[in-house]
């Protein structure tokens, strides 16, 4: 994908998500990972990542509020501009394992509560 130094996104879980209006395409990369878009302005509205179909990565941007979502993790650090950078906690070259998913969800959940 092209555009920009970072691909912003927060991870839902499929079940607590569900497109209410419209009919999103399939654009980007053709393959197993699927990135749907806007069919009118093809903005880039979420993906749904190969091997995860539990989860769904919307973008932020498109959530009210998104300056109030800054990052808890950021993925696929070997492949960064080495002057891109964000406030994220947790840093991971490629994707974290599915192991560490129940900690990074527990800690992000407590982090939220307090804040």
């Amino acid at each position: 994908m092209t555009a920009s130094a970072f691909s912003l996104s927060a991870l839902y879980t499929s079940d607590n998500f569900e497109v209410v209006e419209g009919d999103p395409v399939l654009g980007g990369l053709h393959g197993a990972t699927r990135h749907f878009f806007c069919p009118h302005c093809m903005s880039w509205l979420f993906t749904r990542p190969e091997g995860m179909d539990a989860f769904v990565n919307v973008r932020t941007a498109m959530l009210e509020g998104a300056a109030d979502l800054p990052p808890f993790i950021e993925t696929w650090t070997r492949e960064k501009i080495p002057w891109a950078a964000t406030p994220a906690v947790h840093s991971f070259e490629t994707l974290p394992s599915m192991e560490r998913y129940p900690e990074l969800v527990a800690e992000f959940a407590r982090r939220r509560s307090t804040s």
